[in-house]
């Protein structure tokens, strides 16, 4: 039986995880970043267990650049796999891809996290507190919920979006995924402090770092 999507949490979310890209500077093998071993996994592996120990309503995972080698590597559970037919357009075509297939999935969700899948150190507590945070009165007006890490106030994923704020996305284009859109509306944008630090696995020394 699906678990209730977060302790505490009443809004009904789902999750959008990106995958799609070459992962170029890690490798010359589209895929290989993502499917690279970490621990007792992968880095992608990681990051879906996170967002499976959270339990949302559906999670979205976006595939593109590599898709088969991905395909292969991941043990997949209810997730629903959909294809960006043209990733060489950038982060923002997935973004669309991926609110277009939580849009047309279910009208009753009432936001969705846009997680990146070359972030294993993501934690199902960080989601929770973005989704309570949600619930809030500061977030009443304010449809982007943005984690601040402590440890480097840099990276500002996952984010959470509000329903309302979906056609902003899908206007998105380019390589710059949300952060161009959060830094344009600022008073659309309720941040919140989180403990950590959320570092992204692009070349082979990051992921080495990781596994020190």
């Amino acid at each position: 039986m699906k678990m209730p999507t977060g302790e505490g949490t009443s809004l009904r979310l789902g999750v959008v995880v990106l995958a799609a890209g070459a992962g170029s500077r890690f490798s010359s093998l589209p895929g290989e970043k993502l499917t690279a071993p970490l621990d007792d996994g992968t880095v992608l592996g990681h990051v879906l267990q996170a967002v499976r120990e959270y339990a949302p309503e559906m999670t979205v995972v976006v595939l593109g650049e590599g898709a088969e080698r991905i395909e292969r590597a991941i043990t997949w559970s209810d997730e629903v796999r959909v294809g960006n037919e043209a990733p060489e357009e950038g982060i923002a075509s997935s973004l669309r891809v991926g609110i277009q297939a939580l849009a047309a999935s279910s009208s009753t969700l009432e936001g969705a996290f846009v997680v990146l899948g070359d972030q294993p150190l993501l934690r199902p507590s960080t989601l929770d507190a973005l989704a309570q945070a949600a619930q809030k009165p500061a977030a009443a007006d304010r449809p982007f919920i943005v984690p601040r890490y402590a440890a480097d106030p840099g990276p500002r994923n996952p984010v959470l979006i509000r329903r309302s704020a979906w056609p902003m996305v899908l206007e998105l284009s380019g390589d710059h995924g949300l952060a161009p859109l959060i830094a344009q509306h600022p008073e659309l944008v309720l941040d919140l402090p989180i403990d950590g630090e959320m570092p992204d696995v692009d070349r082979p020394e990051d992921l080495e770092h990781l596994r020190l």
